[in-house]
């Protein structure tokens, strides 16, 4: 039987309790400028850490455009004390992230060693996909390595864009380490189907994503089987005020993504 990959949901901060929280509680990716500036959503991550639940704090770059500063993603940790802290990283520039990560590493483990690093692998092509991935996995302060979502349509036998073919690549060649924690940024173009290709790999850790609150705030239903075809949709921090009436079809997509993960994970407020 395939691995279970953890789920975490994103939803926004007035929706933590009804589509975020876990029973049992295992996995939350959680924005550190949020946890800086919103004293109830930084409320509930920290409860949901004392119920066991391992917190990893997001540096922000996804949804500022900017990672945030080594310090702040430390109190943002020690806010909801949080177990890890994704380094800051640049979209699609393998030596950029290199070097921003590098230096934040450096930073942190300064002020607050203790605290699992994750670097997230980016890069142009696949030779720097390479590099960039060969860097992080010979660094003696990662703990965690992250892969972002594959976004756009693009050749299945690009490293750097389809991430289904990057973590066969790892697996077939022996590069997977056990000394780190390997992670899924995003549900990517493919969606929840993705996470069935990926259960094939027991090292995979956990997945984040936004997608099934969204698609069900917007009316449109996962379906376990597919196809998957997510149209243009807004940012999360833009969805704004979701109506009551949509809450049943937000569950079931959370479910379906949970299932394609393998993840008996239930939201409490769900449970019969």
């Amino acid at each position: 039987m395939a691995k279970s990959i953890d789920v975490s949901v994103i939803a926004p901060p007035n929706y933590l309790d009804t589509f975020v929280a876990q029973e049992p509680a295992r996995v939350h990716h959680v924005a550190a400028q949020r946890v800086l500036t919103d004293s109830a959503y930084r409320a509930f991550f920290r409860r949901e850490a004392t119920r066991g639940a391992e917190i990893i704090v997001d540096n922000g770059v996804f949804d500022l455009g900017h990672a945030l500063p080594a310090a702040d993603l430390i109190a943002a940790a020690r806010a909801v004390d949080a177990r890890e802290i994704i380094l800051p990283d640049v979209m699609r520039d393998g030596p950029a992230t290199i070097k921003a990560s590098d230096e934040a590493a450096r930073a942190i483990r300064d002020l607050a060693d203790g605290l699992r690093l994750c670097a997230v692998v980016h890069a142009a092509d696949d030779e720097e996909w390479l590099r960039c991935y060969d860097h992080f996995a010979s660094s003696d302060y990662v703990g965690a390595i992250a892969l972002p979502a594959s976004r756009r349509p693009a050749p299945e036998e690009q490293l750097c864009r389809t991430r289904w073919t990057a973590t066969r690549y790892l697996e077939d060649r022996g590069m997977v380490e056990d000394r780190i924690v390997y992670r899924l940024l995003g549900l990517g173009r493919t969606g929840h189907l993705e996470m069935v290709e990926q259960r094939e790999h027991e090292w995979i850790a956990s997945v984040d994503g936004a997608a099934p609150v969204i698609l069900g705030a917007m009316g449109i239903a996962m379906l376990p089987g597919g196809p998957y075809d997510k149209p243009k949709t807004p940012r999360i921090e833009d969805l704004g005020p979701i109506p009551e009436d949509r809450f049943d079809l937000i569950r079931q997509n959370i479910a379906v993504v949970r299932e394609a993960a393998g993840s008996s994970v239930r939201i409490p407020e769900a449970r019969s």
